[in-house]
């Protein structure tokens, strides 16, 4: 030891580098091979190397580190409302671009293509989430935008591209596009009806129709996309949905004013703005005065986003955990073997192995939505469960990214720890796009205007939890939940939510997990609910061994 060395460094561990995020994770394989996606796994397993290789943690790391940073005027005092990112930024958006992530839902009809493409929106998420922002609503954008026969042929290209171009310049000289949204005001947040942006007709209205935006957006995300869909107020339908393009046809810049970028807890590679519109060029999407159910088309597939960003939180969450955990000695052994320790590890694999089986179940009931008369319990997973399980596996990923924190102790909390940043984006995908008291309403609604569906699905539960009688009874016990008055619903509205995402969870791994797995899930969520702090359950009957090696072999 030299002479100013005051001690040796050990029993320190370093955070996993170079993962397998495929291989290991026994849930997410089994969605992809039972959901017809088996063709997509050589070029999954390719991306899961890649998006988990040292050079792409350090690009997230240092995405986050260095925020955009906007630039309103150039040198001479013009406009350009530009937004600078950190190359590694430009090389993440490359990473996922370029794996066709974008349109890969919209590409072809080919079984097993959401699932594919949910299954690398999972693997990306893992490392990097903020990248995930203009993904997430340049692909739901794309499922609203192919409806509309004059502008889609145009677009197409671009939005389909496997190509990155970074370049801000009008639309049609770009090889490829990013879509953002805005909808958020001041004074109305998920009110989109209180929004007062305007929105009047250039010359002709009606759909395709240009017309002139003037207001404000208090969230604008991802400002840099080439066009936003924006929803505003028409002089006599009301609502309406536009497609507002950065460059005007005329080559010149459409007037959207940043006024500045948000200085988020989180997610602070992605940026997100204030902006104002000073007569906005903009084209009406759909027909007018339905700007609302058009928002909601692209907002649908976001949701399934936000579960699949946060389900991918928890099992990064659960790997760095579980990692530390196998090395880091205390009190005279592995902490792994410590029996409290095993069993908060033991809970955070229940619950990242039922959050992942439940976000791949949803992708899977969008593709099937696709088809021109989808059964309806495919239609209620998709329209009635997704707010649901964005309410719930969104919130449990806020608690367990601090467990994982907990779990790492003091380097957990600092930076540039993985679970500080997994912490840090926990919060956004419980906030963006509806927060957990809009997703609850938004279930009763569903379940108000397709009282079949509900039915069918949960016809579709009771068929997958067979003869287990805690699964049957608690089925009986929301099947009565759900014939209560709407007012009582309502006061009721996220025990309800809680309970269907809990018996969704426990179905389906009832049918497709090894029975020790799915029997852990419903001893510790069904028979024996705590309030679900992580760690307070009885695994004296758990196999802990088994499921600590399931979620990650040491």
């Amino acid at each position: 030891m030299a002479s100013d060395d005051t001690h040796e460094v050990f029993n320190q561990v370093d955070e996993p580098c170079q993962q397998a995020p495929l291989q290991h994770d026994a849930a997410l394989l089994h969605a992809v091979q039972q959901d017809h996606a088996s063709w997509a796994l050589p070029s999954l397993q390719d991306y899961a190397q890649r998006v988990t290789s040292p050079a792409t943690w350090q690009w997230a790391q240092l995405a986050n580190t260095h925020a955009p940073r906007l630039q309103a005027f150039d040198a001479r005092g013009r406009r350009t409302n530009t937004v600078h990112y950190h190359p590694c930024w430009h090389a993440l958006l490359t990473l996922y671009r370029e794996q066709g992530l974008v349109g890969l839902p919209y590409e072809n009809t080919r079984a097993g293509r959401w699932t594919a493409w949910a299954a690398g929106f999972y693997l990306h998420g893992q490392v990097e989430q903020g990248s995930l922002c203009p993904a997430t609503m340049t692909t739901a954008a794309i499922g609203v935008l192919r409806h509309e026969t004059a502008l889609w042929p145009h677009i197409k290209a671009g939005l389909l591209s496997r190509h990155f171009d970074a370049q801000d310049r009008p639309w049609p000289d770009k090889q490829a596009l990013w879509v953002g949204m805005g909808m958020t005001e001041k004074q109305g947040g998920s009110d989109v009806r209180a929004n007062t942006t305007q929105a009047v007709p250039d010359e002709a209205s009606g759909r395709g129709q240009a017309y002139r935006l003037t207001g404000h957006k208090w969230f604008f995300s991802a400002p840099m996309s080439d066009a936003h869909l924006v929803v505003a107020q028409t002089p006599d339908a009301g609502p309406a949905c536009f497609w507002v393009p950065r460059w005007q046809p005329d080559g010149t810049r459409n007037a959207v004013h940043l006024l500045q970028l948000k200085d988020k807890v989180g997610n602070r590679s992605n940026a997100s703005s204030e902006v104002e519109f000073h007569g906005a060029y903009g084209l009406l999407l759909g027909e007018p005065g339905r700007g609302i159910p058009t928002i909601i088309e692209m907002a649908t597939t976001t949701r399934l986003c936000c579960v699949l960003g946060s389900s991918a939180i928890l099992r990064q969450a659960l790997v760095q955990a579980l990692h530390h955990a196998q090395r880091r000695q205390a009190f005279g052994k592995p902490l792994v073997q410590q029996p409290l320790m095993r069993s908060v590890l033991a809970d955070l694999a229940l619950e990242s192995e039922a959050a992942t089986m439940l976000a791949m179940r949803l992708a899977r009931a969008f593709e099937a939505c696709e088809g021109a008369d989808p059964a309806p319990a495919e239609r209620a997973w998709k329209r009635l469960m997704t707010p649901a399980a964005k309410f719930w596996v969104c919130k449990r990923a806020v608690e367990v990214a601090g467990e994982a924190m907990e779990v790492l102790g003091g380097n957990g909390y600092v930076e540039p720890a993985v679970v500080a940043r997994l912490f840090r984006e926990a919060p956004v995908n419980s906030i963006w796009e509806g927060s957990g008291n809009i997703m609850c309403l938004d279930m009763l609604r569903a379940l108000g205007r397709e009282p079949e569906g509900s039915q069918a699905l949960l016809a579709h539960l009771m068929d997958a939890a067979g003869e287990d009688s805690h699964l049957l009874t608690e089925l009986h016990a929301l099947q009565a939940l759900l014939h209560r008055p709407p007012a009582e619903q309502e006061l009721l509205a996220r025990l309800i939510a809680q309970k269907l995402v809990l018996v969704a969870q426990a179905c389906l791994l009832r049918r497709h997990a090894p029975s020790w797995v799915a029997d852990a899930f419903i001893a510790t969520r069904i028979v024996h609910g705590s309030a679900r702090v992580v760690g307070a359950i009885d695994a004296r009957t758990l196999d802990v061994a088994a499921l600590l090696e399931r979620a990650l072999p040491a």
